[in-house]
């Protein structure tokens, strides 16, 4: 039987408080994060981590110390694996972090010990992003040595399971609720600078399918828009911020059900700015109720979606999106144009 490899990808997340400084320091040292050459870009990202690590302690001593997206992302990989197997394919499923451990060469070895025949890169960001999926994949790459025929799913913003996920964890929520009257649906994703969309990068077209997506299967809650979260640094970044958006709902006399659209396991972004920081914002401002919906986790729905996903990519070569979604040709960033081995 033909042994197939999935390597899921993941940004990672420091173990313990030890692990905050060099898990920053390894972000912004990213050149895909901060576009300098390394002889400028690593003093940058030394100072920005030193700068940060008090704060980002604190986050995530709110979380009991650690980054709860490892074993998140671990337990992913057992109930794909599982669904892969159920399938009939003698499949093991991987986990590399971008910046922190396992890293990807830790997994590429553990990879090539396997001996796959067939292998599929299937990143847990389901918008392409270069500063996301593009970086893990040139990660890997840069790294792996061993056998198998490799191909990537580029994206997936509007496959089904999915947006089914998501749609279905809103519902509940909402009617968990009481079917709270005067209610905005906000679709938060995480930010990028305005100027990496602007040179091509998709993410934003694709954030925006998403929501449309989940959007048009609830039609009970027709109130809705797209707001972005975790801004950084001086740059002008992709808006309305969540923030915004909350400011605005509290000026309309609307309460908000928040739903992290381009997150797929909770982590910091999810537990400590949408759960504490912008539910206090909320409180201060008026906003009632404020509802955040879970992200996909190992919901059936999206789980069938990835194992959908890495059997259309079996039958593909190179960089493929998975579902109905396509980036518009001004989307010269795309990573169905930057093929497999380009």
């Amino acid at each position: 039987m033909t042994r197939l490899a999935v390597v899921l990808f993941n940004l990672g997340g420091p173990d313990g408080p030890a692990a905050v400084r060099p898990f920053l320091f390894n972000l912004f040292r990213d050149p895909a994060i901060i576009q300098l050459p390394a002889v400028a870009r690593y003093p940058l990202a030394a100072a920005i981590a030193a700068g940060r690590t008090k704060t980002a302690r604190a986050n995530y001593a709110v979380m009991g110390g650690a980054s709860p997206l490892l074993p998140e992302t671990r337990a992913q990989a057992g109930a794909l694996e599982a669904r892969l197997r159920d399938a009939g394919h003698d499949a093991r499923v991987f986990v590399a972090m971008r910046y922190w451990k396992p890293f990807a060469a830790e997994t590429a070895r553990a990879v090539a010990a396997f001996t796959p025949d067939e292998i599929v890169l299937l990143p847990l960001y389901p918008q392409y992003s270069t500063t996301t999926t593009g970086s893990s994949l040139k990660d890997w790459r840069s790294v792996y040595r061993g056998p198998g025929r490799t191909r990537a799913v580029g994206c997936y913003p509007t496959a089904d399971g999915l947006i089914e996920a998501h749609a279905a964890e809103i519902r509940r929520l909402y009617e968990a609720a009481g079917r709270p009257a005067d209610l905005r649906l906000l679709f938060s994703a995480h930010g990028l600078p305005q100027k990496v969309v602007d040179a091509g990068d998709p993410y934003q077209a694709q954030v925006e399918a998403t929501a449309a997506a989940i959007a048009a299967r609830l039609p009970e809650l027709p109130d809705w828009q797209v707001c972005y979260q975790s801004r950084v640094g001086r740059l002008v970044w992709l808006g309305p911020s969540t923030e915004e958006a909350i400011h605005a709902a509290a000026h309309d006399g609307k309460g908000v059900l928040i739903s992290p659209i381009a997150f797929v396991s909770e982590h910091v972004e999810t537990l400590v700015e949408l759960d504490h920081e912008y539910a206090a914002l909320a409180a201060r401002l008026g906003v009632a109720p404020y509802l955040r919906a879970r992200t996909p986790g190992t919901s059936g729905d999206f789980i069938e979606a990835l194992a959908e996903a890495v059997a259309a990519a079996l039958g593909e070569a190179g960089t493929h999106p998975f579902g109905p979604w396509r980036c518009p040709a001004g989307h010269a960033k795309c990573a169905c144009r930057e093929r497999e081995g380009a």
